[in-house]
């Protein structure tokens, strides 16, 4: 664990061109197990849908700042602006910076601002220090929210279903991946999940091998299953620790945190 004077956190991005892959589930509980295992987090939720939000009870009806705040040319100075949208429950483990739906408008409104793929990257060198972890939650799809992201990471953390149809969204985000790396200093760094696994599936079983088999050194050993308990704590608005720490996926999370660690 780095210590308050050395600590300069490892900003990771969670990202798939497909939804229905884990990606916010991910998010969410690895920000947790992180925690836990006593390290600073930050929770930062890129998707204008701000599921990630939702799911910790932060309603954008209900906000007055926002992750969108970070992109807005009237932003104040960065003591301010991060005081203003990091949000913390009296409950909570970590820091979140929750979504709204105007996050779908940057598009259109950092269409002529001069780098505009690297605001995020400028913005979180003045919290860096402050963290271990910074984890971003980004849309499921390729625009200047997701470009940011994968320019301000240190890793990708790609959630893949063990499923054939979801082998396609990963096709396309390395697609991306591709385009930036020809213009960024050095390549994304990046490593394949897989989840939603279900042992009892042949099916299942072959697409690990496929994975295994292309991405080799590039996909965590960790294999996230499937677990009613995750889709029981969001509806409660809870992360899967707080009700079932002994479940089998809050188990899985811990494996991966623990792994990324290790990188």
């Amino acid at each position: 664990m780095s210590t308050p004077e050395t600590r300069t956190a490892r900003v990771i991005a969670i990202a798939n061109q497909k939804g229905g892959v884990g990606k916010t589930t991910t998010a969410v509980t690895l920000a947790s197990a992180l925690t836990r295992m006593g390290e600073r987090v930050l929770l930062l939720d890129l998707d204008p849908h701000a599921c990630a939000s939702v799911h910790l009870r932060y309603y954008p009806d209900e906000l007055t700042s926002s992750a969108n705040d970070i992109f807005a040319e009237d932003r104040p100075e960065p003591g301010k602006l991060w005081d203003s949208i990091r949000q913390h429950h009296p409950t909570q483990e970590f820091d979140v910076v929750p979504a709204t739906i105007r996050l779908a408008e940057l598009e259109v409104d950092l269409r002529n601002r001069k780098g505009k793929g690297a605001i995020l990257q400028q913005s979180l060198g003045h919290v860096r220090g402050e963290y271990d972890f910074i984890l971003l939650d980004c849309p499921p799809h390729v625009g200047i929210l997701l470009v940011n992201a994968l320019v301000a990471c240190d890793l990708l953390v790609v959630p893949i279903q063990t499923d054939f149809l979801a082998l396609h969204g990963l096709k396309l985000l390395f697609d991306t991946i591709k385009v930036l790396n020809k213009v960024l200093p050095a390549p994304i760094c990046y490593r394949v999940l897989p989840t939603l696994h279900d042992k009892r599936a042949r099916a299942c079983a072959r697409v690990l091998e496929l994975l295994d088999l292309k991405m080799r050194d590039s996909m965590f050993r960790t294999v996230i299953g499937m677990d009613t308990h995750f889709r029981d704590a969001s509806a409660q608005g809870r992360v899967i620790y707080e009700l079932f720490p002994d479940s089998r996926g809050a188990q899985e999370y811990e494996d991966l945190a623990k792994e990324i660690m290790e990188l």
